[in-house]
């Protein structure tokens, strides 16, 4: 089976592309979908002001407030039943699900997230209710998956502990479900046609060359490379990072289109 994550962006500019692509696709997948566009559009309509903040390593992402985390479940669920019915009414079985449906992802809230303030100074904040996920049940996953043609899985995960709902990345939802199940590949659909090096992509990169490679690329992609060799290390296959955006994306990554970490 393989896990295919597509983010934001993409989700928000191709995703009539994408279902065609994913019916077309032989075989059984798990969908991990982002949709954070969506999310601040959401929220500006609700009178909610998004807010984003830094980390030192460069990396731009959410702060989820309490009033935000209520938006993001909405939009996220939206994203989601709008995948699966187009699915389901082009003949397959999809089903669309979070990672709080039946604890199936789970994740500790983060108290304190270290964040680099506007004037350039490292500031220590309340982590809100963004979650750092460690455990995945992949009997579960691996279980539906024999019902259903299709898993979409939007990137929410269940803090046991605290009672509540978190948002996850959803990179690190797809690297931690792809590493669980073991995945044959991991497909990261992105709005760039792979790891860039001098304007060239970068077809291959061995997992004991990511740190390496990572040094020499964005913040963003970065992450990506680092999280694509650990995912290797815990036994997926191969990870390949490709464009989202263009017709029939994981099949053309599948035939080798982006970059293939393995």
């Amino acid at each position: 089976m393989i896990v295919v994550k597509a983010g934001g962006r993409v989700i928000k500019n191709s995703l009539q592309n994408l279902i065609d692509s994913i019916i077309s696709y032989n075989g059984k997948l798990i969908f991990v979908h982002g949709g954070g566009d969506i999310v601040t559009e959401y929220s500006k309509r609700m009178g909610i002001e998004p807010i984003f903040v830094t980390s030192p390593e460069g990396i731009r992402s959410r702060y989820t407030t309490r009033e935000e985390l209520d938006v993001y479940v909405m939009a996220m669920a939206l994203i989601n039943k709008n995948i699966v019915t187009a699915l389901n009414t082009r003949g397959k079985l999809a089903i669309g699900i979070s990672g709080a449906d039946a604890a199936i992802v789970k994740a500790n809230r983060k108290k304190r997230i270290m964040i680099i303030d506007e004037r350039g100074k490292k500031r220590i904040i309340d982590g809100g209710y963004t979650g750092k996920i460690y455990e995945v049940n992949a009997n579960l996953l691996n279980s539906i998956s024999n019902v259903f043609d299709y898993i979409i899985l939007s990137p929410i995960a269940i803090d046991i502990s605290e009672g509540t709902m978190l948002n996850v990345d959803g990179d690190q939802m797809a690297f931690s479900v792809a590493s669980a199940i073991k995945a044959d590949t991991l497909v990261i659909l992105s709005d760039v046609k792979g790891v860039l090096q001098n304007g060239e992509i970068v077809k291959k990169i061995s997992k004991d060359e990511a740190e390496e490679f990572a040094k020499k690329v964005g913040a963003g992609m970065n992450r990506k490379i680092l999280m694509s060799s650990e995912a290797v290390k815990n036994g997926v296959k191969k990870v390949i990072i490709s464009s989202g955006l263009e017709k029939d994306a994981i099949n053309k990554a599948l035939n080798g289109e982006g970059t293939v970490i393995e």
